[in-house]
């Protein structure tokens, strides 16, 4: 392994939770939450069921208790047919089961007196009272504690009258009471029962989220052998067939990725292609003609060759910048992630005037600056276009278009350099007297590579890359070149070209004024 080679990017951690684990979490929480409530409904409602059943049975007894009390002839009251009543309530064989009959006088016109004695006629003494006094014939249910055992009772009071006239009556206080254990016992089954539904119901949706993830996730697991199988020059889009809906916008973007990695792999080949076969000649050139001053006696001739290998250099200098300015125009991996730095249009297109001026002087051609008013101005007074852009790569669009209009307008002919405002827009215009470019060949000039044929032996002394590596740069700042007509004063009948830098302004914070 090279140990210059850039170490590889650090694998990232897989996710703690799959999608498994997510969905588990996500749904049983809630399920369980919704099946606890649902089942604390059913089992309030089923406890009320039971209450009911077993507080009507305890009823029965007491009701025919109630219905069998009478007022002898000699003035008693007594209950009758009592053991078959206690028989029936004994049949079940359950413990702590009792039964009460107390009786207490009233006076007669007077309300019942609870300090009175009371007198058992049936069953066990000293059953807990309802707190309160019921209604005659309204039987009440109520929770106690009898000989240390917790029991439910049965109450119902009921007043009867001698009928021989003598106006007695007596207040009869019926009371059935049986253990609480079987109640207990069965809604601790039913709960037990509820619990045991719903931890079964739990284990089966788990089940079957783990099943249908499994399933969904299956063409997924057929996408990653694929993609680790296949070589690694093997670009073919992934094949979406059989991927569950929601994921297809995710195998979508990785085809969109794959075609523009496919597109880039092919540019960079082309551009090595390229680059290779517009080396090759200059580099042929120089061989030839180094060959030539080697073999040359003649010092004349020899400085001659000489002056030609240090032309020919030149060139091919300016070739291999412009194939390193092209390589980084359309590197968008160098693009900075950080907001560009607001520059002045007009600054960035003064300094390059400036910079060409002397090549300009030296072809005998008029190179002139006109500011966004219209006319020259000194450079503190240029009104500002402020563009958020690289000011080295706008220089260098600048300078590739004066560059290009330098090298096709003739010895004679004028240039002129532009800037202003139009809209929300900041424009550069380089417009030169030369031959221009007939408009459906216009398009094609920012191929690389591109050679006007039109242009004549000017064009042949370049690259065919000055359009190019301006466009890119260009638009990587959010702008865009055209081309149009000059109409240059020089070219009443038209030709000459316009080439148009155009970028946005930049939107400053205002500064107040004090």
């Amino acid at each position: 392994m090279d140990p210059r080679a850039p170490a590889p990017p650090p694998r990232p951690e897989p996710q703690r939770f799959g999608i498994r684990a997510r969905l588990l979490a996500l749904l049983v929480p809630g399920i369980v939450a919704l099946m606890a409530l649902d089942s604390w409904s059913d089992y309030q409602a089923l406890t009320d069921s039971l209450v009911v059943a077993y507080d009507q049975s305890l009823l029965e007894p007491v009701r025919a208790l109630a219905n069998g009390i009478v007022v002898a002839s000699d003035g008693s009251v007594k209950v009758q047919e009592p053991f078959s009543v206690q028989a029936m309530f004994e049949s079940t064989h359950l413990r702590y089961k009792y039964l009460h009959v107390g009786v207490q006088r009233i006076a007669s016109g007077e309300p019942l007196d609870t300090s009175s004695p009371e007198t058992t006629l049936m069953g066990v003494p000293g059953l807990p009272r309802p707190a309160q006094r019921p209604a005659d014939g309204t039987p009440v249910f109520y929770d106690a504690v009898y000989e240390q055992h917790p029991v439910r009772v049965a109450a119902l009071r009921q007043t009867v009258y001698d009928n021989t006239g003598s106006g007695a009556a007596w207040s009869v206080l019926v009371q059935a009471a049986e253990g609480t254990g079987p109640r207990r016992q069965a809604q601790a089954e039913s709960l037990k029962q509820e619990l045991l539904r719903d931890v079964r119901m739990i284990l089966v949706m788990a089940l079957l989220v783990w099943l249908g993830v499994a399933w969904t996730l299956r063409p997924l697991e057929r996408l990653r052998r694929s993609l680790r199988d296949r070589p690694r020059d093997d670009l073919k889009p992934l094949d979406a067939g059989g991927v569950p809906q929601e994921v297809v916008p995710l195998v979508e973007a990785v085809n969109h990725h794959i075609a523009d990695h496919r597109r880039m792999v092919a540019e960079h080949s082309q551009f090595l292609a390229d680059a290779s076969h517009q080396l090759r000649t200059p580099l042929s050139i120089l061989s030839i003609q180094a060959g030539y001053a080697v073999r040359e006696t003649d010092p004349a001739r020899m400085r001659e060759s000489l002056h030609a290998i240090v032309a020919q250099l030149a060139r091919t200098r300016r070739l291999s910048e412009q194939l390193l300015a092209l390589a980084h125009a359309t590197n968008e991996d160098e693009i900075a992630a950080a907001e560009p730095e607001v520059v002045d249009l007009g600054d960035v297109a003064r300094a390059v005037v400036l910079q060409y001026l002397p090549l300009a002087r030296e072809n005998e051609q008029d190179l002139g600056w006109v500011d966004a008013r219209g006319e020259p101005q000194p450079q503190g007074e240029i009104p500002a276009l402020p563009v958020r852009a690289n000011a080295a790569e706008l220089h260098e669009v600048l300078a590739n278009l004066v560059h290009n209009a330098i090298k096709y307008t003739p010895r004679g002919g004028s240039i002129t350099v532009t800037v202003r405002r139009e809209a929300s827009h900041a424009l550069a215009e380089v417009c030169d007297s030369g031959p221009g470019i007939d408009p459906e060949r216009r398009d094609s000039v920012f191929e690389r590579f591109h050679r006007d044929p039109a242009a004549g032996s000017a064009a042949s002394q370049g690259a065919g890359l000055g359009l190019t590596i301006a466009r890119s740069y260009a638009r990587r700042n959010g702008g865009e070149i055209a081309l149009d007509n000059a109409d240059m004063p020089e070219r009443p009948n038209g030709g000459g070209l316009r080439a148009i830098l155009k970028l946005p302004l930049a939107v400053l914070p205002r500064v107040s004024a004090g």
